[in-house]
């Protein structure tokens, strides 16, 4: 059976089981021994280990032994207390990032499963473990119940430079510098004390040490008084061939310097004096104190009668015990006095003794549920059947219970348990058992990730070593502790426990476990910046067909990252992505037809066709085919190809598609092309076979690419392919010359990475999609074959600031510019619009104008504006001038007018024809098509309704209400226009000027309009749109006259004449109807810098209003407006008066109904009016009403009704004669103060017809009619 003491479990316990030695040294007997680099501890420590000291002893028995292996072990006072936690964490995880910065080797490969097993545990598991567990297990020491960490003695050291030394021995002593175990009465602080002179011999000769060492001596006793001199050397040159103070694992040029001044005599002599230390000094005082102790314990304790009376006194205290902590034990207990004989008994070697205590206050400490104490004594108990060798199953049994106490009984003993599963951990391992030793380690490894990732691996280990080895546990663990070492930021030893895993899992069907391993390696080793070794890892991840979506792209997008970051150009095995179909090419490019975007491609070609009937002279004789051009505009080309002009692109669109369910990036996606000279039969010297291209076959189409690249320019794309998905790309070439041109196929890569490339050429359609239509004349190939003419003329056509978003009835003026880059001129341009409400023609006159300011009257001079347009041809083709040619490198600016007339999307078109002027060219016109889209915001919405005025039927009472539908815009009203020469609008106060529309608001305005009478005998016709004057009202607060807009003027009668023409009504007659113009500015918010300040003028356009109004019945209420009233005394009545008028030529029928708050019903009915005051939400487009005298902005909130009641009758009938006027009473009785909105009532009407036919142009005979708004004001008068 192998000695206890030679395992790795007993070396432990002899090491941290072993006598402790305060030291207390003085500033001066540090300094000398830094000379060397060491302090006193440091200098002492290596020889305070002794192999083969040799001392007998007797302890309890009468039999002496020898004690062969002891150990000292030296701590300042100050550091004689429990360690802080947090700084030991700190410690450990200096302990591990050190072993992954020095002791880890990235870059070679990691051992195969079968080497490790090849060699033993201790040759397999990283060194730092050991030292690891070490610290763990010093996190808990020097505690006040384990007598194995109370100092045994105390070494008082003083320099002979130290001023009165003898007095500095006495000073040092200080109990108020003493550790806490010897204040608080954990342990007897009567302890042996050893007193050392140390002399430094570069400072003066030996008289005055020997002086000094006599005077100590008779001072403190010949035995415990020692001299030790040091620092012999006198030039520092001195070099250990063995250096006792450099660790093997820490050797470096900084360590060699260590004891440079400690010469062969002086460490004999420190080796001399800790020899006497142990052997006379504190051996004997261990010795004397066991046998001491022992007879006490002999006395009060052993014997039946001894043991009764024990068990009798303690069964009384249990009920005042404490059920965590048990009772406070002191040095001089019963209880403590046996530990100490215990541990004593431990440490001198004499484990029966030990053993024997520890059973002896196991059972009293159980009985006292001093739980921490009793588990503690188990674990000695463990640990002393282990070093006994007497029975395995009481030690692991007493180890077990140990471990569990500490769990379960003990509050923050997951030290405790650490160091107690550490120690039951080993004693498997003696005995072979590995798969229960790492069951051990799994318990112990806790919540925090750095001591669990330890912990973890070292099980892993356990599960590799049993018999059989557990190899898929083992991976697995390695696996879990990987990850807590990255939780721990210890991305090397993650990446060293990964890498080891691999071995277990290569070859098996564990596919995910696999791909989690290799993944997180390599993200690992891109965090180190090793991506080559990164890259390695990916790659066998790629496909991973199995995951799941998310899984797959983050793998390729990793893949591809860290590839990207190496810097290395070297190409990977093809990989079979994307997949491109040959026969979804879509080939675009320019004939006799011309784009000016992207957009206007997008348009169908029937649309196109359709909408360039008007401009196009013969457009019935063009092929139907896309890829075929109308071949009298071509000579002397191949039969089986297309038109294509120099310096004009070609569009090619490749259809790739992903198969899987990542993404792929692709990038430099470009065209492989071939341009050679054009030949009589059409052949050319060249081509390019095979599907996906072989090497030969890339570096041949690469060669000629290179040598063709003055021929053709080409377009570089980049795209990324959903998973799944199919994604066309559009790719474009530019021929440079005349010739033959051909589209070979495609080359890509990955990220710019990998590289690929496709032949179209030798992968046609197949043949079901070749015969789809019946006459095929074109094969595939002919397809991506075109015959590039030389070059001619093309018109770029731009509308400046024409823009993508616009408030409705915004008017704005653009400028169409066509240039000609090439050396032909062209002319005949003719244009068509699709949408002529939105965008009219303007004219020469238009150039070079001050807009806005061009369409204001000016008094008293001859008008400068725009006059409306007269233009050539029809009313949706515009026929330039014939004297516009546009020749070599010049340009045409033409004037255009926007008019944002509704809100919505529009899409407008635009064609523009023009000629060629060289006869020779073998096109003779070309055409350019555009595109715009934007997107019309609503903004100002206004609308009117007439009424006629009861004593005038030649004035009409206007009101306009106007809504700002915008969220952040205002607005200022600046000109309202009445159209038509037989009217005149006026104010109805002239002082009165509306107020700035913010956002979200609204107001009401009210107008007289006037109808004038023209006489007849005029001879001359004035237009119906042309406004006289006083058709204009000026809402600005500006006092010049010259503010009015002419609505005369193009393009406001343009556009007006559009409106008419969609706003068109069932005609009710000339004399029934009327037109406004609402002109009005927006006001830019300078607080705001995203907004453009450039003038934003609107024009509303309300066509075909009617002067008959909805209603032949109309009244007016009169009233106060204000009124002042004590409600304290009673509520208020205030009386009202209706004035009705009957403007029809039959007698009406009236009902007047009254509806209090609590009748009105549904909000959303037509005839429910909210009482209080509320706010006009911009959606609900609520009209803000206003009196003659001004207006009054609605910020009335609808949150509670405020009670008022209509009183006396609730309804009133009466018949109203034709052209007739009645006065109706009315009554309202107000409750509380506060603004009322009294509209709270109807008028309903019916007509009395005339006789048996009832005219059409009379309008309705019948209607109910809401009551107008009414605000009434009541102030309460009371006092209080």
């Amino acid at each position: 059976m192998t000695d206890p003491a030679s395992t790795p479990l007993g070396r432990m316990l002899m090491d941290e089981i072993s006598p402790v030695v305060m030291v207390l040294t003085t500033p001066l007997v540090e300094a000398a021994c830094q000379k060397n680099g060491l302090s006193f501890i440091e200098m002492l420590s290596p020889f305070c280990a002794f192999s083969n000291i040799d001392v007998p002893v007797r302890t309890a028995s009468d039999q002496p032994y020898r004690l062969q292996k002891f150990k000292l072990r030296l701590f300042y006072a100050s550091d004689i207390r429990q360690p802080d936690s947090q700084v030991a964490r700190e410690r450990l995880l200096e302990v591990i990032t050190q072993a992954g910065e020095e002791s880890l080797d990235l870059h070679t490969d990691a051992p195969q499963t079968d080497d490790l097993l090849s060699r033993s545990e201790y040759e397999v598991m990283p060194s730092w473990f050991k030292f690891f567990n070490k610290e763990l297990i010093r996190v808990v020491s020097f505690s006040d119940h384990e007598a194995f960490d109370h100092p045994v003695a105390c070494l008082l050291v003083v320099s002979t430079k130290d001023e009165r030394p003898i007095n500095r021995f006495v000073d040092l002593y200080n109990p108020d510098h003493l550790p806490s175990l010897l204040n608080d009465g954990a342990m007897d602080p009567k302890i042996l004390k050893l007193y050392l002179l140390v002399h430094d011999n570069q400072d003066d000769g030996p008289e005055n040490t020997t002086k000094l060492l006599f005077e100590m001596k008779s001072t403190f006793g010949v035995n415990v008084s020692q001299l030790l001199c040091i620092n012999s050397s006198q030039d520092g040159l001195v070099e250990h061939l063995q250096n006792p103070w450099i660790s093997p694992k820490s050797y470096t040029s900084s360590t060699l310097r260590l004891g440079h001044f400690l010469n062969k005599d002086d460490v004999n002599e420190i080796r001399d004096l800790t020899q006497e230390l142990a052997s006379k000094h504190i051996i004997p005082y261990m010795e004397e104190k066991v046998r001491v102790l022992n007879q006490q314990v002999s006395a009060t304790r052993k014997g039946f009668r001894n043991q009764i009376k024990n068990l009798w006194w303690r069964k009384g205290k249990e009920d005042s015990l404490d059920a965590s902590n048990g009772p406070m034990y002191t040095f001089s207990s019963n209880e403590s006095q046996i530990r100490v004989l215990g541990d004593y008994a431990f440490m001198l070697r004499d484990y029966e003794l030990a053993l024997s205590n520890y059973r002896l206050i196991s059972t009293d400490y159980k009985l006292d549920k001093a739980w921490k104490r009793y588990a503690a004594v188990q674990e000695m108990m463990g640990a002393a059947y282990f070093m006994l060798n007497h029975s395995w199953k009481e030690s692991e049994h007493c180890m077990e219970n140990a471990f569990n106490t500490y769990l379960k009984n003990v509050p923050a003993g997951h030290q405790n348990a650490t160091r107690c599963g550490l120690w039951w951990v080993e004693m498997l391992k003696t005995r072979d058992q590995f798969k229960e030793a790492a069951g051990v380690y799994f318990l112990i490894a806790g919540e925090e990730s750095l001591h669990s990732a330890v912990m973890l691996e070292q099980a892993s280990y356990c599960y590799l070593y049993s018999k059989p080895p557990m190899l898929r546990k083992y991976g697995f663990h390695l696996v879990l502790s990987g990850n807590q070492y990255k939780k721990s930021d210890q991305i090397k030893h993650a990446i060293r426990t990964y890498r080891r895993a691999v071995s277990v899992f290569k070859g098996t069907t564990w596919s995910y476990i696999k791909d989690h391993v290799h993944f997180h390696i390599g993200q690992w080793y891109a965090f180190l910046g090793l991506y080559d070794a990164a890259v390695i890892h990916m790659l066998e991840v790629l496909m991973c067909s199995h995951q799941s979506k998310t899984t797959q792209e983050l793998f390729f997008k990793n893949f591809l990252n860290f590839f990207q970051k190496t810097g290395k150009a070297c190409e990977l095995l093809k990989l079979p992505l994307p997949i491109i179909d040959a026969s979804s090419l879509k080939v675009v490019f320019e004939d006799h037809r011309t784009y000016a975007s992207s957009a206007a491609v997008s348009v169908t070609e029937s649309l196109w066709r359709s909408f360039e009937e008007e401009v196009i002279p013969s457009l019935s004789t063009a092929r139907t085919n896309w890829l075929e051009v109308q071949s009298k505009f071509t000579s002397k080309r191949p039969k089986e190809s297309n038109i294509c002009v120099v310096g004009e692109i070609i569009e090619v669109g490749v259809e790739f598609k992903n198969p899987l369910q990542i993404s792929i990036p692709l990038t430099g996606i470009s065209l492989i092309c071939e341009l050679s000279e054009r030949s009589d039969d059409g052949q050319t010297d060249a081509n390019i076979t095979g599907g996906m291209l072989n090497d030969q076959d890339s570096k041949l189409a690469a060669d000629r690419l290179l040598n063709s690249s003055a021929s053709v320019v080409l377009s570089d794309v980049d795209c990324v392919l959903e998973g799944g998905s199919t994604t066309m790309v559009k790719l474009i070439v530019t021929p440079r010359e005349e010739g033959i041109l051909k589209i070979v196929g495609v080359k890509w890569k990955i990220s710019g990475s990998v590289s690929g490339c496709y032949n179209f050429v030798a992968n046609p359609m197949k043949n079901k999609t070749a015969t789809r239509t019946r006459k095929h004349k074109h094969s595939f190939s002919d397809n991506l074959k075109f015959a590039v003419i030389k070059s001619l003329p093309k018109l770029e056509g731009m509308i400046h600031s024409i823009p993508e978003r616009v408030y409705a009835g915004e008017l704005r003026y653009l400028t169409l510019e066509l240039s000609n880059k090439s050396e032909v001129a062209v002319k005949n341009l003719k244009m068509k619009i699709s949408h002529p409400r939105f965008l009219n023609f303007g004219s020469a006159e238009h150039f070079d104008i001050n807009y806005p300011a061009c369409l204001q009257k000016i008094t008293g001079s001859k008008r400068s504006g725009p006059m409306p347009m007269q233009r050539e041809g029809s009313d949706s083709v515009f026929l330039f001038p014939n004297d516009n040619v546009i020749r070599k490198g010049s340009s045409l600016s033409w004037p255009l007018w926007f008019h944002a007339a509704v809100p919505g999307s529009v899409s407008l078109y635009i064609v523009l024809y023009y000629e060629i002027e060289d006869i020779e060219c073998s096109m003779k016109y070309r055409t350019l098509r555009m595109f715009h889209n934007m997107e019309v915001l609503p903004a100002i919405d206004v609308s009117f309704q007439l009424s006629p005025q009861p004593s005038t039927p030649q004035k009409f009472l206007v009101r306009m209400d106007v809504t700002n539908q915008t969220s952040s815009e205002d607005f200022q009203m600046d000109q309202l226009s009445s159209l038509g020469n037989q009217w005149e609008i006026s104010m109805i106060d002239p002082l009165f000027h509306p107020p700035l529309l913010m956002s979200g608001q609204a107001f009401s305005c009210f107008f007289m309009l006037k109808q004038r009478h023209e006489k007849s005998g005029d001879s001359e016709e004035i237009s119906s749109l042309h406004s006289p004057i006083g058709g204009d009202v000026k809402l600005s607060t500006k006092d010049d006259d010259d503010s009015l807009f002419d609505v005369s003027l193009s393009p406001l009668s343009d556009f007006h004449n559009c409106e008419r023409l969609y706003q068109e009504k069932q005609s009710e007659g000339g004399s029934h109807t009327v037109d406004f113009i609402l002109i009005s500015h927006q006001v830019h918010n300078k607080n705001n810098p995203g907004v453009s300040h450039s003038p934003c003028f609107l024009s509303n356009h309300a066509c075909h209003c009617s002067i008959l109004g909805s209603s032949p019945i109309s009244w007016v209420i009169d009233g106060p407006h204000e009124i002042f009233h004590d409600f304290s005394a009673s509520f208020c009545e205030v009386s009202l008066k209706m004035t009705l008028y009957n403007s029809s030529k039959t007698v009406a029928s009236i009902r007047i109904n009254t509806m209090d708050s609590s009748h009105l019903g549904d909000s959303g009915s037509v005839f429910s009016n909210q009482e209080g005051w509320y706010n006009v939400p911009l959606e609900s487009a609520i009209k803000v009403t206003s009196d003659v005298r001004g207006t009054i902005l609605k910020s009335l909130l609808w949150e509670s009704a405020h009670p008022t009641i209509w009183s006396a009758s609730s309804s009133t009938k009466l018949q109203l004669g034709p052209g007739s006027m009645a006065e109706i009473p009315l009554q309202v009785c107000v409750f509380c103060p506060g603004t009322y909105d009294l509209s709270n009532y109807a008028v309903q009407w019916n007509l009395q017809p005339l006789g048996a036919q009832q005219n059409p142009e009379s309008g309705p005979s019948s209607g109910t009619c809401p009551g107008y708004p009414y605000y009434l004001t009541v102030i309460s008068s009371s006092s209080g």
